[in-house]
């Protein structure tokens, strides 16, 4: 409870916040509890926001929009900068919490927190790179240009998995090219968004910039589906289930709202002949069971060239028989508990389901009996198109599968229905250049010798087909957030048409 007294929170949190003068402790619409995952105790109780709450931070931020989109870009990233600063002198405990909340290793918790850091310095940056360009006109004394705006209200709408990192690549971006954000964490890991939202209200009331981060908790989904079709919020970040972010995609498209997915993976690497197994095994092993196997990047199958195949399966049991699971906050433990009941639950149903299509749990592939929701990490000898294989199990199960020739591997890696993802541990030149070609991966990240996990900020992060499409961070990400306008100037005392035509009255 250390770290909860650090950052300031009590142990009834509000469930909205409407910047820094307006929190509300509703207590119509009920509340919940924020449960440790390592030992299921209650951490602290949080009112469900209502949807009095709701309209009001709606307003605010419509209105502290108007002001906003006038303010320079280079001027907004001050805000930014200063949120780095505090997230650098908490980091240690903005971690700790993270890895309390959601189980995550320490190394990880703290991880998350440095992904903020590292973001709000790029959106610093970005700022004074919001770049248009500009283009010749076919008419004499024309000028021709683009120049890209604010959209206005952006709603995030995170997952648990990564509980504050998700919410900086979007917000830090929207709020410098000129939009004010509503945050909708998930419910399993409030306690987080409740603290990031005291480091952005210590920031903006400084400035007096209120309503530009607001924040609306609830235990519920009537909440995100009212976000979903508010016409007032002109886009909606969601990242979570490929099912839901369908549901959302539809609701907002249907009020010709912009949408940014980022979904599910069933992420592949491949390991050919040439490739170094000091690098692939270790790389594999944090890919699969970081955050124990609850990643979109998490690797679910791994495709191994059939001459090292049984080396690279006895290496890994080796290495499996040497993670250390347990408690998150102990330094020593490199996997920790899944998030919840309902997450164990459906790690046992797709053991069954293995075992019912024949695949060999070669390790794990048991629920642990002790407190928490611990599971085995566990390796299975599969078959590429058995249908659970094909599905997202977000659990620490990775399946081994053999492969002959390297474009079958490629093809079955792309047999995915997600495109998230993908790797290829290789020494072959001509490997890699086809994995990266358009006839190799067909997701949206592909690495050569190194995991499907630990994206760097700098590029743009997100995936094809049921993945999403969409894309966050870095390289033009921030053009999501901003709707682009083209202008043509006529400074000349005549009034030529485009394509020749000629129209006289």
């Amino acid at each position: 409870m250390d770290i909860l007294k650090t950052l300031q929170l009590k142990s009834k949190n509000p469930g909205a916040c409407a910047g820094y003068d307006a929190w509300f402790a509703s207590k119509e619409a009920g509340e919940f509890i924020s449960y440790n995952p390592t030992n299921q105790t209650p951490i602290a109780s949080v009112y469900n926001a209502s949807f009095e709450n709701y309209e009001y931070i709606i307003k605010q931020a419509q209105k502290t929009f108007l002001h906003w989109r006038t303010v320079p870009a280079p001027k907004r990233s001050e805000i930014i900068r200063e949120i780095g600063i505090i997230l650098r002198e908490n980091k240690k405990f903005l971690g700790s919490l993270v890895s309390l909340e959601t189980g995550k290793s320490k190394q990880e918790g703290e991880g998350e927190v440095q992904e903020m850091i590292d973001m709000a310095d790029f959106a610093v940056g970005q700022s004074r790179m919001l770049y248009g360009n500009t283009m010749h006109s076919e008419r004499p004394e024309h000028r021709m240009y683009e120049q890209w705006h604010p959209l206005g209200v952006v709603g995030i709408m995170p997952a648990f998995n990564f509980p504050v990192a998700i919410w900086a690549w979007n917000a830090f971006l929207a709020i410098i090219t000129g939009n004010t954000v509503i945050w909708k964490p998930s419910a399993k890991a409030p306690l987080c968004a409740i603290a990031v939202q005291h480091i952005c209200n210590a920031v903006t009331k400084k400035h007096e910039l209120s309503g530009l981060f607001s924040l609306l908790i609830s235990s519920e989904h009537l909440l995100g589906e009212r976000m979903a079709n508010d016409k007032r919020i002109s886009l909606i970040s969601f990242t979570g289930s490929s099912t839901v972010g369908a549901k959302i995609a539809e609701a907002v498209a249907k009020r010709f709202g912009k949408s940014l997915l980022e979904l599910s993976g069933n992420n592949a690497i491949i390991i050919d002949e040439t490739a170094d197994l000091k690098l692939a095994i270790p790389s594999v092993v944090f890919s699969a069971v970081g955050t124990a196997g609850q990643r979109c990047t998490s690797i679910r199958r791994l495709l191994i060239h059939e001459s090292i195949y049984e080396k690279c399966m006895n290496s890994l049991k080796k290495s499996y028989q040497k993670i250390t699971i347990g408690d998150p906050l102990d330094p020593k433990n490199l996997m920790g508990p899944l998030i919840d009941r309902s997450a164990v639950e459906e790690f046992a149903k797709a053991i069954v389901e293995i075992k019912q299509a024949g695949g060999k749990i070669l390790f794990g592939g048991k629920v642990l009996a002790r407190a928490g929701h611990f599971v085995q990490p566990t390796l299975v000898v599969a078959e590429n198109h058995w249908d659970i294989v094909q599905r997202e199990t977000f659990a620490p199960i990775l399946y081994l599968i053999p492969f002959k020739k390297f474009e079958d591997a490629i093809a079955m890696q792309n047999h995915s229905s997600y495109g998230l993802s993908s790797a290829l541990f290789t020494n072959s030149l001509k490997n890699a250049e086809l994995f990266l070609s358009a006839r190799g991966s067909d997701c949206g990240i592909a690495n050569i010798n190194i995991g499907t996990s630990g994206a760097e900020i700098g590029g743009a992060f997100g995936g094809e087909k049921q993945t999403g499409g969409g894309r966050e961070a870095g390289s033009d990400a921030w053009k999501v957030y901003m709707r682009r306008q083209t202008n043509t100037i006529n400074w000349s005392n005549a009034l030529p048409l485009a394509q020749d035509v000629h129209f006289e009255i």
